[in-house]
């Protein structure tokens, strides 16, 4: 995928989450072991957000691999550290297809 789709994708999420109640923190969170696309808070809890898109559903949860998933939940914690954060959080992602967008919550599980 290019930059250009990534970047118009994570636009959309963002305002995707914002529909939903959520507020933005930041974007694109840089860390040693790699990047969050989005930090949103809604009802006092931080969300790790992974942005993904494709042409299907199918293809774009896929490339949450475990890899990814590892690296997004270090981050996560070098975020809440050097925020000095004690705050309940998880990690979720939206996935944006031509068709749909979805918000998959807690995706540690």
């Amino acid at each position: 995928m290019s930059r250009a789709k990534g970047n118009l994708a994570e636009v959309l999420a963002c305002g995707f989450l914002y529909d939903k109640g959520y507020t933005i923190i930041e974007q694109n969170f840089y860390s040693r072991f790699g990047e969050i696309d989005i930090i949103a808070l809604k009802k006092e809890v931080l969300h790790f957000v992974e942005v993904k898109s494709a042409n299907d559903y199918e293809s774009a949860i896929q490339n949450i691999t475990p890899r990814k998933l590892s690296r997004l939940i270090k981050t996560g914690y070098v975020y809440l550290k050097k925020n000095g954060l004690n705050v309940d959080f998880m990690y979720d992602a939206v996935i944006v297809t031509p068709q749909k967008t979805w918000h998959v919550e807690n995706i540690t599980l």
